[in-house]
């Protein structure tokens, strides 16, 4: 999408016949607040995205007074084309948003700049439970997706009850592999062999076996002699400190309800009375164990070691909830260093992580929406959701429910409905379906378009059925546009 630069210029805006009331409206609003003069210019189509080059040229209305011109969004893609087969004006088109409800983001809005976006300083140590249980190929397949999601280092959990006696194999055809290891276990015997083997970091250490430490050669993760405390923290990390050992702290983060507020303030008091010692948390316990979506919790959490240079977090993805949990605390590193360094509150910054519902709703009021509907002229179907229910929109006809097998039998049940075949009640259902999610949970649906799940969105082909049996991506010949 374009951003309109000046919003003292004199501007000409083109749109169709459907959505004319709509920029009508929403131009003159916007007038109203930046007092700037324009034209809004109707083409002879119905459709603005159906617009081509060689049809715009025959169809614009040039006006010599204008600064800007600015075109449908879904022209973005032909926008150099345009100003080749019309080089004289070439320097006025721009691309507005393709929802024309977005037009007001373009003027007035002063953007963070994000061009340093994306740095981050916290390393993701991502853990396979229970890896002696995989065989070698699908704990490599394993790693690799961690690994593509964002983790800095893969965390090979041992099981407690029993001897991994090939371990040290394992960690020589990961290392192989080119993964950064590291290993979970107390057996130190196994420890040995992992570290051996090519592991890098040990999870983890206490008074229990910190002596084995030595023998290992590897940094380690130190935890308290007792959860729920910091007991025994003093002495270890003085005594790792007297053998110049490489070491970092997890003062062990509890499940909700069951000491998470104290466990947390465990970090803070830990983070003052040792400034310059490394720190690590595990933030599974969370993720893992609460019945909630893991995105939200993992950017909380992650915000949280921002701020008190927790500089690696140890998280897994078990549960369904969580199947994401390597990806979003990826994106979250960076969304809450870019907020730590420059001062600024988390938002409007990292789109994908806005899964569940959109950051913004854009809906047609009720007068545009009947307006829409008295200007159709053609028997193709519009499909709107808002107001908790679904509008069918066509010549002649406007139909709404919030039960789409209902709107599907009202519509059915219409004397002019006669062109819906097999393909087209299937294109109609999955639309309704689609509108009937975004209503549900309050999201934004645009016919035709994947609705937006953040980094989990699945892109969508368009199918939008015509009269003529055209799809979308084949509309008719420039003879027949308008």
């Amino acid at each position: 999408m374009s951003e309109i630069p000046y919003s003292q210029f004199r501007y000409q805006f083109v749109t169709g016949k459907l959505a004319a009331a709509a920029t009508k409206d929403i131009v003159a609003s916007l007038q109203k607040t930046f007092g700037f003069a324009c034209y809004v210019d109707v083409l002879p189509i119905t459709v603005a995205a159906l617009i081509t080059p060689k049809w715009l040229q025959r169809n614009l209305p040039l006006r010599d007074d204008v600064d800007y011109i600015v075109l449908p969004g879904y022209l973005e893609a032909v926008l150099d084309d345009i100003k080749k087969i019309l080089p004289d004006i070439a320097d006025k088109f721009l691309c507005g948003p393709k929802d024309i409800r977005n037009l007001p983001q373009l003027f007035g809005r002063k953007k963070l700049t994000l061009d340093d976006y994306g740095d981050y300083n916290i390393k993701i140590l991502a853990e396979i439970n229970h890896a002696p249980r995989y065989d070698l190929k699908s704990l490599i397949e394993t790693a690799k997706r961690l690994k593509q999601s964002g983790a800095d280092i893969i965390d090979i959990g041992c099981d407690p009850n029993s001897r991994w006696n090939n371990i040290g194999d394992t960690f020589r055809a990961l290392r192989a592999e080119g993964f950064n290891l590291s290993v979970d276990s107390f057996d130190a015997w196994e420890v040995q062999q992992a570290c051996d083997a090519g592991a890098e970091l040990v999870l983890s250490v206490n008074s229990s076996n910190i002596e084995a430490s030595l023998d290992w050669g590897k940094e380690v993760v130190l935890i308290p002699d007792r959860i729920g405390t910091l007991e025994g923290l003093e002495e270890n990390i003085e005594w790792l400190v007297r053998y110049n050992s490489m070491f970092r702290i997890d003062p062990i983060l509890e499940p909700l309800g069951c000491g998470f507020a104290a466990s947390l303030d465990r970090y803070q008091v830990a983070r003052r009375r040792w400034p310059d010692v490394p720190m690590l948390m595990g933030i599974g316990n969370i993720t893992e164990l609460t019945d909630c979506d893991s995105a939200g919790i993992n950017v909380l959490l992650l915000g949280i070691c921002q701020e008190l240079k927790i500089l690696s977090v140890l998280t897994t993805q078990v549960i369904n909830w969580a199947s994401t949990s390597v990806e979003e605390c990826h994106l979250a590193r960076m969304l809450v260093h870019y907020a730590e360094r420059n001062g600024v509150p988390p938002k409007h910054l990292e789109p994908k992580l806005v899964m569940l519902r959109d950051p913004k709703l854009n809906r047609f009021s009720s007068q545009v929406l009947e307006q829409l509907a008295s200007s159709i002229r053609d028997n193709n179907y519009r499909i709107f959701a808002q107001e908790g229910e679904i509008h069918v929109l066509s010549a002649q006809l406007h139909l709404h429910h919030s039960d789409p097998y209902e709107l599907m039998e009202m519509l059915m049940k219409q004397p002019q409905v006669t062109n819906i075949d097999a393909s087209h009640a299937f294109y109609l259902g999955f639309e309704m379906s689609k509108a009937h999610t975004a209503l549900t949970l309050n999201k934004q649906y645009e016919q035709d378009e994947a609705l937006n799940w953040g980094f989990l969105t699945r892109p969508e082909k368009h199918h939008r059925l015509s009269r003529t049996g055209r799809s979308i991506d084949n509309p008719p010949s420039e003879k027949t546009e308008s």
